[in-house]
């Protein structure tokens, strides 16, 4: 049996951050970070469009908010600290329709809320920024950012490395249990034993807490839910379509952003995600099926009720999702210039969305803990951005029981 004295479960961008904050903070414990996949990275961090946000749509005084807004500025600081890649492109979201403007004014005032510098924009002054964007005006937000999030985890973990930190890669964790003083792993390649466990699985984050609901400080009263989120790739001779990133005005009843043109940190440009209900945590693909996983989802007490709650917008979802042309009228709204044969295919991503028993979304971040364990409950976007400060709010709970 292996041992340790604090473990990580989780190598994605969140996993990573918090096990070099840990290093760094506790240099003479023994500090080991779990990964089923055989590199880092390879889920929600590697599967989505590489924005570093700025915190516009959170509830102002939310832990997203907070997070987001400090984070953005440390992954850039970071960036520039190793040159990494990133570029600070700013952000432009536009109304399309007289409904839009309305939301837009209440958006505006959420960015003032959220302590950011937001720009007005009519039609005119958005078409002189982008013209290739249509739309009866927009908000402008310059801090808004993008970055390589695989190469940044890859980094914050060869620095833990270089500090005494071991990584395993292709272990997956297959059961927890909990005793007075620690916490016994059984993973495919043996048993592990540490004093403190911090559950950074991102997907699969739940089941490790269920495992543990004994334990734990709080009863578990939700379950996450898996979203598709499918992109295209733009071709390339619309790699300078846009200078920034366009984001559609959301309507503030349904739960996602929305299908957005993204600028890559390589130079090329992604359409979407949207958001529809994957029948698998790691269900990529439209055909993808996980029996095991669809059997949980529809087990929960909260997915019907969630189901209910949202189904007009989920057919909608499912509907443009099987046809490209219903995708592409979301894209066309604002880029007009964008035909169907310029969607090329691009992999999938998929959110690991908290819902509560009652049906509703868990918006914000959440943690949960027991004597000797520390579990990052619900981590969507913007967790990439956020993953420093995250690291940090890990960091100053674990202080309470290391």
């Amino acid at each position: 049996m292996q041992h340790s004295d604090i473990c990580i479960i989780g190598g994605g961008i969140v996993g990573a951050a918090t096990a070099l904050r840990l290093m760094q903070a506790y240099p003479q414990q023994r500090i080991h970070l779990i990964e089923k996949e055989a590199r880092a990275a390879q889920h929600q961090t590697g599967r989505n469009s590489g924005v570093i946000h700025a915190g516009v749509y959170y509830q102002p005084g939310s832990l997203k908010a907070k997070y987001s807004r400090e984070g953005l500025q440390r992954t850039i600081h970071y960036c520039q600290q190793y040159d990494l890649p990133y570029e600070q492109c700013g952000k432009l979201l536009v109304a399309t329709s007289d409904i839009e403007m309305q939301r837009m004014s209440s958006l505006y005032q959420r960015c003032i809320d959220n302590e950011l510098s937001p720009t007005l924009l009519d039609a005119a002054q958005l078409k002189q920024r982008e013209p290739n964007i249509t739309g009866l005006g927009a908000i402008w937000v310059k801090d808004t950012g993008i970055v390589d999030y695989v190469k940044l985890t890859e980094h914050f973990l060869h620095r833990f490395q270089s500090l005494g930190g071991q990584v395993s890669f292709a272990r997956q964790v297959t059961g927890l249990t909990e005793t007075n003083n620690s916490i016994v792993l059984e993973t495919t390649q043996g048993q592990h034993e540490t004093g403190f466990l911090v559950n950074c699985a991102g997907l699969h984050s739940d089941r490790l807490i269920h495992w543990l609901s004994e334990h734990l400080d709080m009863a578990v009263d939700f379950n996450i839910i898996p979203f598709r989120g499918e992109y295209y790739l733009l071709a390339e001779q619309h790699n300078n379509v846009v200078q920034h990133l366009i984001y559609p005005i959301p309507d503030p009843e349904l739960p996602f952003l929305g299908v957005h043109l993204t600028r890559m940190i390589d130079g090329t440009v992604t359409v979407g995600p949207n958001a529809v209900l994957a029948l698998g945590r790691e269900a990529y693909h439209k055909t993808d099926v996980n029996l095991a996983d669809v059997k949980d989802m529809l087990s929960f007490s909260g997915f019907w009720p969630m189901l209910k709650g949202n189904l007009k917008s989920g057919i909608n979802e499912m509907k443009n999702s099987l046809f490209k042309s219903g995708y592409l009228g979301l894209v066309q709204k604002y880029c007009p210039k964008i035909q169907a044969q310029d969607l090329l295919p691009y992999p999938s991503g998929i959110r690991a969305q908290a819902v509560a028993k009652d049906g509703s979304l868990i918006h914000d971040f959440k943690f949960v803990t027991s004597k000797n364990s520390l579990h990052v409950g619900n981590a969507p976007s913007p967790a990439a951005t956020s993953a420093m400060p995250i690291a940090d709010a890990i960091y100053d709970q674990c202080q309470r029981f290391l």
